[in-house]
């Protein structure tokens, strides 16, 4: 069986992204919280298979963009009411959603047909953002000045951004999500801004330009956030390793003690070095003094003893 090549992989993300994106917001119509929360668990499984064939740091970048996202959709939903959501609250599959709208636009970003094509993509990202953005300002039925201020956004990401094909693939998806969810009615934008100041289409045109702030994050954050789990990850292994040595240790301790005797010793023959003798340990040819008590055969002995006066004795 032949492995698929990157490109076809990459352009296969970005399909079976495209593909759940309609899928998850007509199944969510009829359903209540309950409902979200299945949703929610089959998109989370959806992006964790997908991010299984990616590089570690991809890994980590998504899961920045999944952090930061949410961050914003609980304080410009609920708290703020740019937009609302048709049950009032942020639905379960919407930070899980927000990765994988990453990961096709990477993938997209990074296939080998568009990178052929790259300066001509780029050049359609400019004229189709601008002219989507102005048809927000001009011809829309609601005034659209946000869309308009992200369309600047896009313009400063695809001039100095890092990867500027990874934002033509978010201005597709995330122009693709915003148009899917407002028409099927998963959530709607408010007219205008919390301070009254700021008009708002439904939906906005170029979000894309916001979405880049995102990917920002991401390219900030993310290598901390990989090398944090690489630390995490080598002192978990490195504790079973301690907890095993441990009980080998005390394992050792917990036996009887057995007294062994001491091995013989094995001459190992003459010193490698001369002994120097100290003048005390050798003669010079005569016998050493020895004690007369310790001396056998001595040629004098003690005469037997006998006493040098006598007292006078009485006869009983």
């Amino acid at each position: 069986m032949r492995r698929p090549r990157r490109a076809d992989t990459d352009l296969a993300v970005a399909s079976v992204v495209l593909a759940w994106i309609p899928a998850v917001l007509l199944l969510e119509r009829g359903t209540g919280l309950l409902g979200q929360l299945a949703l929610g668990a089959v998109t989370w499984v959806l992006l964790v298979t997908l991010l299984r064939r990616e590089q570690p740091l991809v890994q980590a970048q998504t899961a920045v963009v999944i952090g930061f996202a949410t961050l914003v959709e609980y304080t410009f939903s609920p708290l703020l009411e740019v937009y609302v959501y048709r049950l009032g609250t942020v639905p379960a599959f919407v930070p899980p959603g927000h990765g994988l709208v990453y990961l096709a636009a990477l993938a997209l970003g990074r296939s080998p047909i568009v990178r052929r094509h790259a300066r001509g993509l780029v050049l359609a990202a400019v004229l189709g953002g601008g002219a989507y953005s102005l048809w927000g300002l001009l011809l829309s039925p609601r005034l659209d000045v946000l869309g308009a201020f992200w369309y600047l956004c896009l313009l400063g990401f695809l001039r100095w951004g890092r990867s500027r094909l990874l934002y033509v693939g978010a201005l597709g998806v995330v122009t693709y999500l915003e148009v899917l969810g407002t028409w099927i009615g998963t959530w709607t934008w408010a007219a205008q801004d919390p301070t009254g100041l700021v008009a708002i289409g439904n939906p906005p045109s170029v979000a894309a330009g916001g979405y880049g702030w995102f990917d920002l994050a991401a390219v900030l954050a993310g290598p901390g956030l990989l090398g944090w789990a690489l630390r995490m990850r080598a002192r978990g292994r490195s504790r079973p390793q301690r907890a095993r040595s441990s009980r080998a240790s005390t394992a050792s301790w917990s036996r009887p003690l057995v007294v062994r005797a001491p091995a013989p010793a094995v001459s190992a023959g003459p010193p490698s070095m001369p002994v120097i003798r100290p003048p005390a340990s050798s003669t010079t040819g005569t016998r050493a003094a020895m004690s007369q008590a310790a001396s056998w055969g001595s040629a004098a002995t003690s005469t037997a003893p006998s006493a040098t006066s006598m007292w006078d004795q009485k006869s009983p």
